[in-house]
């Protein structure tokens, strides 16, 4: 699932008319970059939510055929319905099995390829959530959440709220396997944030994570988008 139904405020004026994941970056729209890379792992398979000028993400993106992907759109009434009220809304596009979410408006050279082997984590530590962390940005310093034992990138470990004594915290990059039994008290339709479900289920150590060494660009800002276009324009 790609999630694009924010309203991009920080974006304003440019998604005032274009909703952020259309915006372009390298010559295409950020949710290209998505779909190209999902679909270059194997996962074709694509639902993705909208709600602030959602009709032109469905015109631009269509089936998801030029792509080679398939499409199925889960539209939210305006205003959305935030992380977790748009997955839970969507969960019957998603079926019973984990499902990899990826944050619309970031850039991130993370290979989905990776997700079937997280799956295989999920099931082996009883985990409802995985999420992939990185390095803290400049604009993020004080990060999100907490890696217990996990000594390299890329490795598995238990993910726990911060202050985590004697641990760095690190920022929460947008990307993520969840078990639909994360979503399972959350209402269809309703309006609700997932980091407060996170945090429950890392109380019961059910959030494994990794972290990502890679590139990681939270594309919040018109000065952010300038920048990315400019690195992939070399």
């Amino acid at each position: 699932m790609i999630l694009a139904a924010g309203r991009g405020e920080r974006m304003r004026p440019l998604t005032d008319v274009t909703p952020k994941p259309l915006l372009e970056v390298g010559g295409r729209p950020l949710i290209v970059w998505h779909l190209q890379r999902l679909a270059a792992a194997g996962i074709t398979d694509i639902v993705i939510n909208h709600a602030w000028l959602g009709d032109k993400i469905e015109a631009a993106l269509r089936d998801g055929s030029q792509w080679g992907v398939r499409i199925a759109y889960s539209a939210e009434a305006p205003g959305g319905l935030e992380t977790a009220g748009g997955i839970a809304t969507a969960l019957p596009l998603l079926g019973e099995a984990p499902f990899l979410v990826v944050n619309g408006d970031i850039w991130c050279d993370w290979d989905p390829a990776a997700a079937p082997t997280v799956t295989q984590a999920l099931s082996a530590q009883h985990a409802h959530a995985w999420v992939l962390l990185t390095d803290n940005p400049v604009h993020h310093p004080e990060g999100d959440f907490c890696l217990r034992d996990a000594p390299q990138a890329g490795s598995f470990g238990q993910v726990a709220d911060k202050p985590c004594a004697g641990l760095p915290a690190h920022t929460f990059t947008g990307i993520g396997v969840y078990h639909p039994a994360l979503f399972r008290n959350t209402a269809a339709d309703t309006r609700a944030p997932l980091a407060p479900l996170l945090r429950q289920a890392m109380a019961k150590e059910q959030v494994i994570g990794s972290r990502h060494a890679g590139c990681w660009i939270d594309v919040g800002t018109p000065e952010r988008l300038q920048a990315l276009d400019q690195t992939l324009r070399g």
